[in-house]
């Protein structure tokens, strides 16, 4: 984790947007990953993926999703308290992600909602956009997000 400050939901506001660093994504880690938990011919062999719906070597959705986690958990989503996680909305895969991809995140808060049950914390719903080096997206994650209160609020 980075030693950015960390941020509370009074620290939020719609439009607000957060940037990761980046990481460069490896064949090998492709195919590890491919290995563990996604053992297709299209994420595991570079000559078996050629004639496959991808046209060549792809990460795995779920091995972008966890490569998003990481950036996120590394400064790219700096709230107090960690990532967690309430629930998704929205999951995509709009390209896919080849060996050599450099990855980064953009991050835009859409709404924050103090709960009202738990005045300690509160909801953010952000949508994560992992974008490959050219600026293209590679996936689009909309999550809800628990995150703590500054100060909580007097119940």
């Amino acid at each position: 984790m980075t030693d950015a400050p960390r941020l509370y939901l009074d620290d939020l506001v719609p439009g607000m947007v957060l940037r990761s660093g980046e990481l460069t994504v490896t064949a090998e880690a492709i195919k590890a990953f491919a290995r563990d938990f996604d053992p297709q011919p299209f994420h595991l062999d570079e000559a078996a993926a050629e004639g496959t719906f991808f046209g060549g070597l792809a990460a795995s959705g779920w091995h972008t999703a966890a490569l998003t986690m990481r950036l996120l958990v590394e400064g790219g989503l700096p709230l107090a308290g960690g990532i967690v996680g309430a629930g998704m909305d929205e999951l995509r895969w709009p390209r896919p992600v080849r060996p050599g991809d450099r990855l980064r995140l953009e991050s835009e808060v859409l709404e924050v909602r103090p709960s009202r049950s738990r005045p300690n914390q509160g909801l953010v719903k952000a949508r994560t956009t992992t974008l490959n080096q050219d600026g293209e997206p590679v996936q689009v994650l909309v999550a809800n997000l628990v995150v703590p209160r500054r100060e909580p609020m007097p119940a």
